[in-house]
Order: C-alpha cells, then structure tokens, then sequence
C-alpha cells in the first residue's frame, strides 16, 4: 500500500476548555475518541502533518499520546505548543512554517491564515488550523483550515483537500496576476 498524506490541526489533547465546543463530558473520553477518529484513518507508514495545538497535557501523558497516534507525524508549532519543544525528536520534522509539496501540488502550512502566501499566485495552496471553523471558507482563494473541528474530528486526506480546492476560484489579492 502505498503512503497517503494527512493534515490536521488543533487536537488540543487535554484542554478541557474544548469540552465547551465537543460533544465530550470528559477530557479522557474526548482524547480517546481524536486518538481512535485519527488511527481509523492514518496508517503507520503515512505522512500526517498537524498544524499546531496540539497537546495541553503534561510531558508524560503527551508521550504516551503520541505514542498510540499512528503515521509520521511533521508539526507546526501552534500558539499553544511551546512545551512541544521538548518532544523535537518524536516528530518527522518540527517547525512554525513548512512549505511541502504533495505530488506536484505545492503547500504553505502554518498554524494561522494568511490573506496571501508564498507562490499563491503560481497555484500554492495555504493550509491553516487555530480558527476552529470560524473563518468563513473564502471560495476565491486556495486555502483551507484543515482544523480537527471543521472536519468530525478526523484528519483530512490530501484527496479531499484537492477536491475542496477543485471548487474554489483563485483570485489573487496582491499585485501578482
């Protein structure tokens, strides 16, 4: 079989705060249905990037969650994820911004939205998490927030990302035409 690509953002692993917005009572049952929702998907040998925020719990129980999640996982560090410095060597790759490509299609990540990016006017595609679904989808530009809220709590496979991005109309908003 071979590798699929995955992006994901803002699991919060531990925040009790995200009970306000899950349909969860506690944080155990809410971090043992991400971590199921992401290995029903994700399979060892894939390539997982998460967009940052992504654990609030101390460094033991972080690496016991990281130790049940499968794929090779490449964060972008989120606003909340300062305590990940410890965990550099357990991730793929670890860093505020990445510029990948997934075939020939070229992607930004970073944890926040950007109005405009790197080579967006030559088809670069944004990826984005922190919103939580809360920046309406802007059908002229070819962005996504690929946040664990705006997608049932699952990962996105790179094939629906493409098929949301098919959709769109790029309009570019800078002096590139």
């Amino acid at each position: 079989m071979s590798e699929m690509v995955f992006f994901t953002s803002d699991t919060h692993f531990g925040h009790a705060r995200m009970l306000d917005f899950r349909p969860f009572d506690t944080v155990e049952e809410m971090d043992s249905e991400l971590i199921f929702r992401w290995n029903s998907r994700i399979n060892p040998g894939d390539r997982v990037y998460h967009l940052g925020d992504f654990s609030f719990h101390n460094r033991e129980k972080t690496a016991e969650i990281l130790d049940q999640l499968a794929g090779q996982i490449h964060l972008i560090k989120g606003n909340h994820d300062k305590m990940l410095d410890r965990f550099k060597d357990r991730f793929a790759s670890y860093q505020e911004y990445k510029t990948v490509r997934v075939g020939e299609q070229r992607l930004v990540l970073l944890h926040y939205a950007m109005r405009t990016w790197d080579m967006a006017h030559h088809g670069s595609w944004h990826l984005y998490g922190h919103s939580h679904g809360n920046l309406e989808d802007d059908p002229n530009a070819l962005s996504m927030d690929v946040g664990v809220d705006t997608n049932n709590l699952y990962p996105y496979p790179f094939w629906e990302i493409q098929n949301r991005m098919a959709k769109k109309t790029f309009v570019p908003v800078d002096h590139h035409v």
